[in-house]
């Protein structure tokens, strides 16, 4: 898949997400968003795909300190594609044998890597091995047993608690999953949809991996019981949370990196990690088959996984690093928590049941 240059010029370091990507049928143009400058011809240009919010989400988006940080140290124009689809765009276009127009997908999850194996025979993205930091990547956060997928960010899913909204401030969120279940915690629990959210599949996840897959229903059964509320995203959720609606909200064990630079009150940001686990929430780097560029990709995925580089991606993205090695702020450390354990299921066991145990959820929540 030889890439074509198709480009839109949106200001120096703008980013803009153009409606109507959906990968389907018709013209070519208007496909994707990008970062700008219209780059001089001698000049190499990595196109970057992504997701929006990974270059344009307010006071947590590390991709402009990215784009400006690896122009600035290689003679190239560093551009991100922000497709509405994400990583579905592209797997229609290669479906559809149209040129991939992008060097590099940042953001990939197992659900992604999934998705492109179902639909597509010949693959997306090329093996990567050999690049300098790889072997520095945590072990236990690697998902793609093919070697497509280089994990350059990971989180793990808690429970964010308002210990304030107890009495006498001194609300405690339960430290089981069967905790969740006791009379004293009814209504306290916001979670999101796992079909529609992220953060709200990883939860359910969590559930099977500790519950079993025989139990996850009846524990989920149960939960609604108990006066839980599953919201669509994660957004909505954490809104009614932050509106005093129930003191208990699924989130990520980081809460406090992001509260403590909106000096906001640690005490309605604590962290509970449900049977001293987090369930992790890896994301990567991989590069399309067929990159007009692929020294310079190569060069992209060593940069992202150097030491300094996955410290300020861990900052800015309000994340923990994929290395060993990143250079962080002991301060940093004080408030992202991780977890006395972190699970994870292997790609094979996720490809065989991750849509039947969704549509199985689907089907039990809308009965209800």
């Amino acid at each position: 898949m030889r890439r074509r240059t198709f480009l839109r010029a949106v200001g120096a370091g703008g980013v803009a997400g153009l409606a109507g990507c959906t990968g389907g049928g018709g013209s070519d143009s208007g496909s994707t968003g990008t970062t700008a400058g219209t780059a001089a011809s001698s000049t190499p240009e990595l196109v970057v795909g992504t997701y929006g919010t990974f270059v344009d989400a307010p006071s947590t988006s590390p991709g402009q300190w990215i784009k400006e940080t690896f122009e600035s140290e290689f003679d190239a124009t560093l551009s991100f594609a922000t497709p509405d689809s994400e990583i579905n765009y592209y797997i229609e276009r290669a479906n559809r044998g149209v040129d991939i127009e992008a060097d590099v997908y940042t953001g990939v999850r197992v659900r992604d890597l999934i998705r492109i194996d179902e639909q597509l025979d010949d693959g997306l993205f090329t093996p990567v091995e050999g690049i300098p930091g790889q072997g520095d990547v945590k072990s236990d956060i690697q998902f793609d047993p093919n070697g497509r997928v280089v994990p350059f960010a990971t989180g793990y899913v808690s429970l964010v608690y308002d210990e304030t909204q107890g009495a006498n401030g001194e609300y405690a969120a339960p430290e089981t999953f069967e905790g969740l279940l006791d009379p004293e915690h009814e209504g306290d629990l916001l979670a999101q949809n796992p079909a529609s959210s992220t953060t709200g599949r990883l939860f359910l996840l969590h559930t099977i991996q500790a519950l079993g897959r025989d139990n996850y229903l009846d524990y989920w059964a149960d939960l609604q019981d108990n006066g839980a509320r599953v919201l669509g995203s994660w957004s909505d959720s954490y809104t009614a949370y932050q509106e005093g609606e129930a003191p208990m909200v699924v989130s990520y064990s980081t809460d406090q990196v992001y509260a403590v630079r909106s000096d906001e009150d640690l005490d309605q940001h604590q962290i509970r990690f449900l049977n001293d686990q987090g369930y992790a929430d890896a994301e990567g780097i991989a590069l399309f088959e067929g990159t007009d560029n692929p020294d310079l990709a190569r060069s992209f995925v060593e940069f992202m996984l150097r030491p300094d580089v996955q410290g300020e991606i861990a900052q800015q993205w309000v994340s923990f690093p994929a290395t060993t090695t990143a250079d962080l702020p002991d301060s940093f450390s004080t408030y992202a928590k991780e977890p006395p354990e972190g699970v994870i299921f292997e790609y094979d066991t996720l490809r065989d049941n991750l849509s039947e145990w969704t549509r199985a959820w689907e089907r039990q929540f809308a009965s209800k």
